[in-house]
């Protein structure tokens, strides 16, 4: 088994001052722990896009109209939104999955899947997102779609998600999987105000408190509850993703979250990611400690999600690759190393 040491050990024989690339170092170490080589590979690469819109819209969760979830769809589909920019930036392919959007299925189209369990969850705050097999049917959906990555010979992927109002279930699923506090788990998502913060917290307060009750003796029923199709999606993609060896490269808060059903339902899940940004969401940061993943983009305050955190990441992975295997050794230049 190469080990971090190992790889450690071959960076410091590098022409290079032991530990001068900093955190760019600390990126190749967790590429090549994960790939297992010191050659390894970050294409052909894929993001895949899980959407679907969310029942607790209805509770005034956020400041976006639920109609906004099938219309950046579109958008990204049809190359217009930010994802689809950095996507074409970095040459990652980029797949739309609509899992639960509450819009009608779009035309043919070459990036786009129409795989809806339902049109939309329910509203978390009255009741059950989703039942146990709506949660495993969406679930399904992730696994498939990172089985075709694989089959299709990815070598790293990542996942992002298009659904107003899913920073509600992410905050539920932070505060329920990873003990974070509602105070920290729940921010301002896309914008939201204090009136409208307010009702967020309540209404995440509310539902993990009765989740909480079953978590131990129905977990998967206890996060069916407050989760989305979207995030059951993701944790699906996770799971097998980690199941077939492929690097990942974890988004925002959102797709944390997922990171978390996924870590819960299929233990060391979270050895297979790498965490691309620590995002302006309160609750990102505690639930990537929880999955004990370190971000290498700190201070970026991102909070689009769609995948443009991890999408930013692609170009330092592809230089922390090239460091690692193009760099020539000390021996190998007929340079004396310096302890």
């Amino acid at each position: 088994m190469l080990t971090a040491a190992d790889i450690r050990r071959h960076l410091d024989r590098l022409t290079k001052p032991p530990g001068s690339l900093g955190r760019l170092e600390d990126l190749a170490v967790r590429l090549c722990s994960i790939q297992q080589t010191l050659k390894p590979e970050t294409r052909p690469r894929r993001m895949v896009l899980f959407a679907a819109d969310h029942g607790v819209v209805a509770q005034g969760v956020t400041a976006w109209p639920a109609s906004v979830t099938h219309l950046m769809v579109q958008n990204i589909v049809n190359g217009g939104a930010a994802s689809s920019v950095l996507a074409r930036t970095t040459e990652t392919e980029l797949r739309v999955i609509d899992v639960g959007t509450l819009g009608p299925e779009l035309g043919p189209k070459a990036n786009y899947l129409y795989r809806k369990v339902r049109s939309g969850s329910r509203n978390l705050a009255v009741e059950a997102a989703l039942t146990v097999g709506e949660f495993e049917q969406a679930l399904a959906v992730g696994r498939e779609q990172a089985a075709v990555a694989a089959r299709d010979g990815m070598r790293v992927v990542a996942a992002g998600e298009m659904g107003i109002g899913n920073s509600t279930p992410a905050s539920c699923l932070a505060a329920l999987l990873a003990d974070v506090p509602v105070e920290i788990a729940v921010g301002r998502g896309a914008g939201a105000d204090d009136s409208v913060m307010a009702r967020k917290r309540a209404v995440v307060s509310a539902a993990v408190t009765a989740a909480r009750s079953r978590l131990d003796v129905e977990p998967v029923a206890a996060i069916a509850a407050v989760a989305g199709l979207e995030i059951a999606a993701l944790a699906g993609f996770f799971m097998a993703a980690a199941e077939q060896r492929l690097t990942v490269i974890l988004d925002g808060f959102i797709a944390t979250s997922a990171a978390l059903v996924a870590e819960r339902l299929r233990p060391w899940t979270a050895s297979v990611m790498i965490a691309a940004h620590r995002g302006a969401e309160p609750g990102h940061g505690a639930a990537l400690d929880a999955l004990g993943l370190v971000p290498l983009l700190d201070t970026w305050e991102m909070r689009l999600g769609e995948g443009t955190g991890a999408l930013l990441l692609v170009p330092l992975l592809d230089a922390a690759a090239a460091i690692i295997k193009d760099m020539a050794s000390f021996d190998a230049a007929g340079i004396a190393a310096h302890e």
